[in-house]
């Protein structure tokens, strides 16, 4: 016997010719909606037997036990680890993933908003470039929960947010090369309104600082995080009448464009130059040398997002809104002392 299910939220708002979100308004009690539109709305899901979302026990209601991973770069190792991670949370929890990429800001409108109201979705974790105002405003207004994974730019206050102690990583990475002799230490950040590549570049200038060095600004590139970005970053550096005898890129991906800037100018790593990397991808320990890096800890980010949304999902006080994961530092054979001239 095949039971018939209720309606769902896009055929109401079909019906009553209205966007998904009005719907949802009058779902919410939300009293920006005219009185008529509200009185067919509520006469639609009365005649067509609309299912409200059940209760959970603390009394808030519930969606379609559905969560949705919203991640910019899905095609990286550095996305995998996050996703593994909220996956691991979410399959405990008895839910199911419901996983969008996106490539830019701008493709998380107003219409994936509604399509993710649409599909019931209990609230939504975001890996994102950006996360533009509009954008947080639009997910506000509809009473969705969601969670920000390494937020590139601030979050507005109050905005549940999960990230590392990219400062402290720079600082780390720097404060090591320092510890082995170099004294022209250079540093590849990303794009430069990152701020995470704020944190890191100020962690990399205050270890030193620390340490005694003059702070060179002819020593600092900024570009992206990909291996394109370090590869162009570490030619221009090497071709200073004054290099670097060691780099510190902000990623792990950047990294392996500094060794192939390396090899291309007949140099040799760690002889010539010391690398560092960020974020300990798995495939640092395979790197010919093994990369020394700022261990980043993504699957557990993405763990701690997942669990963070489920307390907001089920009504629990955050004892705060900003969580910092920490870094470590990972040495491997990427580093020595400086070679003697």
């Amino acid at each position: 016997m095949t039971i018939k299910t209720g309606p769902t939220m896009a055929e109401i708002a079909q019906e009553a010719g209205v966007a998904i979100s009005t719907v949802s308004k009058v779902l919410n009690g939300h009293t920006d909606v005219a009185a008529k539109t509200r009185e067919t709305i509520e006469k639609l899901m009365s005649e067509r037997g609309y299912q409200r979302p059940r209760a959970a026990k603390n009394g808030r209601r519930r969606r379609n036990d559905l969560v949705d991973l919203v991640i910019n770069e899905l095609d990286s190792v550095w996305g995998l680890s996050i996703l593994t991670g909220v996956e691991e949370v979410v399959e405990e929890a008895g839910l199911a993933l419901v996983v969008s990429a996106v490539h830019n800001r701008q493709s998380l409108t107003r219409r994936w908003v509604e399509s993710l109201l649409a599909r019931g979705s209990e609230g939504a974790i975001l890996v994102l470039s950006e996360l533009a105002e509009r954008q947080h405003d639009d997910l506000t207004r509809r009473n969705l929960p969601f969670v920000i994974v390494d937020a590139v730019n601030q979050p507005p206050p109050g905005t549940p947010a999960i990230g590392a102690t990219n400062f402290a990583g720079g600082y780390s990475a720097a404060e090591h090369l320092a510890a082995l002799g170099h004294r022209r230490i250079a540093a590849i950040g990303g794009h430069e309104q990152f701020q995470c590549t704020r944190a890191r570049i100020a962690g990399y200038r205050a270890a030193l600082e620390s340490a005694g060095l003059p702070v060179d600004r002819r020593l600092i590139r900024y570009g992206n995080f990909h291996h394109d970005g370090g590869l162009i970053a570490a030619q221009s550096l090497l071709e200073l009448p004054d290099p670097p005898t060691a780099i510190f890129a902000g990623s792990d991906q950047q990294a392996t464009g500094v060794y192939e800037a390396v090899r291309r100018a007949g140099l040799t790593i760690p002889g010539d130059i010391s690398v560092v990397g960020f974020d300990d991808l798995n495939f640092a320990q395979w790197t010919a040398p093994p990369l020394t890096t700022v261990r980043q800890p993504l699957h557990e980010m993405g763990v701690v997002a997942a669990r963070t949304l489920l307390r907001i999902v089920n009504g629990e006080r955050l004892e705060s809104t900003r969580i910092e994961l920490a870094t470590d530092l990972v040495v491997r054979e990427s580093t020595a002392p400086p070679r003697a001239h």
